[in-house]
């Protein structure tokens, strides 16, 4: 008897919650609009908080619990996976509430979003890049947040990203052969990434790219491009003796010394 009676109130309980919320999508009142989402918010019912929210978000400022309404409009887009507009009300809410106790997090929270949306490395990077800069400005306001840590952990893994990217762009053009280029983009990112963890592999291609460049040279530029070359090997085996491309490498100098004959003679 009592699971019967618990059962028809939780019934009851469902349907005036179900009314309630039918009622205030159709309603023309911005603070009723907004008392529900809060509730829908607070049961975990996002999907729903943001169809109330949505409507009444351009015009809701200046009212007395609107700082509160604007913080849960962007954590609903947060908790859905809406990353970009979550991010814009994030950012937003802290241009509007520069004095709002969720400050910080929302700050930190609008800059993670573009580090959730940063796609795999082979595609645009653009996302990337502004989640870099809004989380390194994070880090620089917020030297003692909480989120501290995780910020600065993301930012390097953001930028490990972008590293390897560069990487394999500059890679790429020795394997299509293109080999000027592929020195030209070598040189750069070795330049630009001095304790990068592929310098050996870079070493390696950049040498690659001056033997492949060497040995289909006209006949004028050919020794001046293996000497080019010999000095990249050395430059490779300097870095490391044991180098995995080691075999591969003594061989292309192997041929680079035996062309260099002609012009000893």
């Amino acid at each position: 008897m009592i699971n019967k009676f618990l059962s028809l109130l939780l019934l009851v309980v469902l349907i005036s919650s179900c009314s309630e919320y039918q009622k205030a999508v159709k309603t023309d009142d911005a603070e009723m609009k907004a008392k529900v989402g809060a509730k829908m918010y607070e049961r975990k019912k996002y999907m729903k908080a943001i169809r109330l929210f949505e409507p009444i978000a351009t015009t809701y400022r200046g009212r007395p619990d609107a700082e509160s309404m604007y913080y849960m409009f962007a954590q609903s887009y947060y908790k859905t996976e809406q990353y970009y507009l979550a991010g814009y009300q994030f950012e937003s809410f802290a241009a509007g509430y520069p004095k709002s106790p969720n400050l910080e997090e929302a700050s930190f929270l609008g800059a993670k979003c573009y580090a959730l949306l940063s796609p795999v490395y082979t595609l645009d990077q653009t996302d990337t890049f502004k989640a870099i800069d809004k989380l390194q400005t994070f880090i620089d306001r917020y030297p003692d947040s909480q989120y501290f840590a995780e910020a600065n952990t993301t930012v390097k893994a953001l930028r490990e990203k972008i590293e390897k990217k560069v990487f394999e762009n500059a890679k790429q053009y020795n394997k299509i052969s293109d080999y000027k280029s592929a020195l030209v983009a070598l040189e750069n990112f070795i330049s630009d990434y001095p304790g990068t963890p592929y310098k050996e592999e870079a070493l390696y291609y950049r040498f690659d790219s001056a033997y492949n460049l060497a040995i289909n040279s006209v006949p004028s530029k050919m020794e001046e491009r293996l000497e080019n070359a010999k000095m990249l090997y050395s430059s490779l085996i300097k870095f490391n003796s044991g180098t995995k491309y080691k075999k591969d490498a003594d061989d292309m100098l192997a041929k680079i010394e035996n062309d260099l004959k002609q012009y000893s003679k």
